[in-house]
């Protein structure tokens, strides 16, 4: 942390929360105007929390992106799902983000339900309005959610598109508490770079396969050296199936030569020189339920698969 900040400065940590494809992530990138975290339209696309530095004049907030509030059904979600309650605890601030399309049910109550018992502070974030072409509807969700929580706001917002992101801004900084800057000004990610790679081969996974493979896709790096004019990556796709297998490596390999294509532009933008990826896909049954590999998955301590 940065010892000096000027008079009336604020800073403070946001966590971002909300159900399975609300935006948390869209809402992230836009937030911080960066890709800090993958996006996609799938369920639990987002497995840790992952954060965003913002810098403003006379503020600095550090949002915290989080899994989607959901049912834990295997050890993997009992993980996610800690992972949101960590999110909860000694924050400034919390966004829960809504989608708006969407009605209010029981899933919901039990999500706002996990922000009421943090009390913290929370705004509520109605998501998606660019899709919304009748308002009233959305009156009627406000107050639904309202009957389930007293949030300090209720803003309707576009992800996508930025609407309604200048108010949440200043009703964050009016929210937060003095204190100097917790980062530099150029600091934008706690990610290493070795994560975000592993996590832009599995974002194109999540766009380019069949609904039935992304929960089960899981993506390692085994390789990573710096050469003068290129980065050398080597990565490792686990699924958990032999059907899985076949999708995601396509007929005559096509699928994999097509995501390792994506990927690799992608990765030459984040790191700035030239990329070269090779890709691999093992079947591991029961990924998701092994500890061991569920470890080896945590960014905070990667290193390798570590898992054969």
């Amino acid at each position: 942390m940065n010892e000096a900040a000027p008079a009336g400065f604020v800073s403070g940590f946001v966590s971002i929360l909300g159900r399975p494809n609300s935006g948390k992530s869209t809402l992230l990138n836009t937030l911080v105007q960066m890709k800090v975290a993958i996006v996609a339209d799938k369920p639990q696309t987002t497995r840790t929390s992952i954060q965003g530095v913002l810098n403003l004049p006379g503020a600095q907030i550090i949002f915290v992106d989080t899994p989607g509030i959901h049912e834990p059904d295997s050890a993997f979600n009992q993980r996610m799902l800690e992972t949101v309650r960590a999110a909860l605890a000694e924050r400034d601030l919390l966004l829960y983000l809504a989608d708006a399309t969407r009605p209010f049910t029981d899933a919901d109550r039990k999500a706002v339900e996990l922000v009421k018992q943090a009390r913290t502070p929370a705004l509520l974030l109605l998501n998606k309005i660019d899709r919304i072409h009748d308002k009233g509807p959305l009156l009627t969700l406000i107050e639904q959610y309202k009957a389930a929580h007293e949030f300090e706001e209720y803003i309707p917002v576009s992800a996508l598109t930025g609407d309604g992101l200048d108010a949440v801004r200043d009703c964050i900084v009016k929210r937060l508490p003095p204190g100097p800057p917790y980062f530099p000004p150029d600091h934008v990610t706690d990610q290493p770079e070795r994560f975000m790679v592993a996590e832009i081969v599995r974002e194109k996974i999540l766009h380019e396969t069949r609904q039935e493979v992304p929960h089960a896709v899981a993506v390692l790096i085994d390789y990573w050296e710096e050469k003068e004019r290129v980065t050398r990556i080597a990565a490792t796709i686990y699924v958990e199936r032999v059907g899985q297998k076949a999708i995601v490596i396509g007929a005559k390999g096509a699928m994999l030569k097509r995501i390792g294509t994506l990927a690799r532009e992608e990765m030459e933008n984040l790191l700035g020189r030239k990329v070269f990826l090779e890709l691999h896909v093992k079947v591991r049954p029961k990924w998701r339920e092994d500890p061991r590999f569920l470890d080896a998955l945590d960014w905070r301590s990667m290193a390798g698969t570590g898992v054969e």
